[in-house]
């Protein structure tokens, strides 16, 4: 087995890991993912201990205890290239040995939840529902630089989807992967589920046109009107492909929850966006701290 270069694995001076400036003993096996730094502190608020605060740029990340159960939050940023640094350092934390920088022989698979906001793309899920993303479909491409192999029926639905929404490889090639089983049978009560398209933007990548125009101007009536069997699409965001797929390759259970702030069918947007992130983060912290 090959040791890992320092060009490629970067340890800063206090032997963490560079960008989330964690060392191995201060991240738990059961992790809580949010987008906004601010919002690690809405999810810690609720921890009966907090033993390690760290941050670095957007990366802010704290681990403590709910009972006997240890949790670590971090923030991620906002897209899939954030993704992209955070998972593999989350699992570079527990499966590189940072002395010998070899990898484990022992792997240790951990359990990664996304607490999001995003919009939907179906009437009847709601401005304030919630979202349990049973698949990821990324239209971001950072999957593509790794080697994820879809089985039959994902390349079936892929085929599908391409035709349906018109996008070709000028602007993306598009692939799925699918949440934790794991993970998403302890999330159905009160939650819709249904796929989670992933975008590599905000305005733009999801039909926003302020002074620029789309290559696009159908993609959101076509992300709506999308069905392969009982699959359909429900709503759409920044992170959940590249978890997903990222998740699956390395071996970690991986689900992405999300609050509903804007129905971009009806053109509603929430009046109280935190309170419905709020209700989220507890449902998740109670389910983790009793059944994870």
């Amino acid at each position: 087995m090959q040791r890992i270069a320092e060009s490629e694995l970067i340890i800063n001076s206090r032997g963490a890991v560079y960008h989330l400036d964690l060392l191995p003993e201060e991240l738990a096996q059961n992790i809580i993912i949010v987008g906004d730094p601010d919002r690690v502190g809405m999810v810690s608020k609720y921890f009966d201990t907090i033993e390690v605060k760290r941050q670095h740029r957007e990366f802010v990340s704290h681990t403590g205890t709910i009972g006997n159960k240890r949790i670590t939050c971090t923030s991620t940023g906002i897209g899939p290239d954030n993704i992209d640094i955070v998972l593999n350092e989350f699992d570079a934390l527990v499966n590189i040995d940072f002395g010998s920088r070899m990898i484990k022989k022992e792997l240790t698979s951990l359990n990664i939840v996304r607490i999001g906001t995003s919009g939907s793309l179906q009437a009847d899920v709601p401005v304030d529902s919630w979202v349990a993303g049973t698949h990821g479909l990324g239209l971001d491409n950072l999957l593509n630089y790794y080697r994820l192999e879809h089985n039959d029926q994902e390349k079936e639905l892929l085929q599908s989807f391409v035709t349906h929404t018109q996008l070709h490889a000028q602007i993306c090639n598009p692939y799925i992967s699918h949440a934790s089983a794991s993970l998403l049978k302890h999330f159905v009560d009160g939650f819709h589920q249904g796929i989670t398209v992933t975008c590599p933007g905000f305005y733009g990548p999801q039909g926003r046109v302020l002074r620029l125009g789309i290559r696009n101007p159908e993609l959101i009536d076509r992300l709506t009107q999308f069905r392969f069997g009982q699959h359909r699409i429900t709503n759409f965001e920044m992170e959940t492909s590249a978890i997903y797929g990222l998740g699956r390759l390395l071996g970690h259970h991986c689900l992405s929850l999300n609050a509903i702030i804007a129905n971009r069918i009806a053109k509603e947007f929430t009046k109280d966006a935190h309170k419905l992130v709020d209700g989220l983060i507890k449902k998740v912290l109670e389910t983790i701290s009793t059944s994870l």
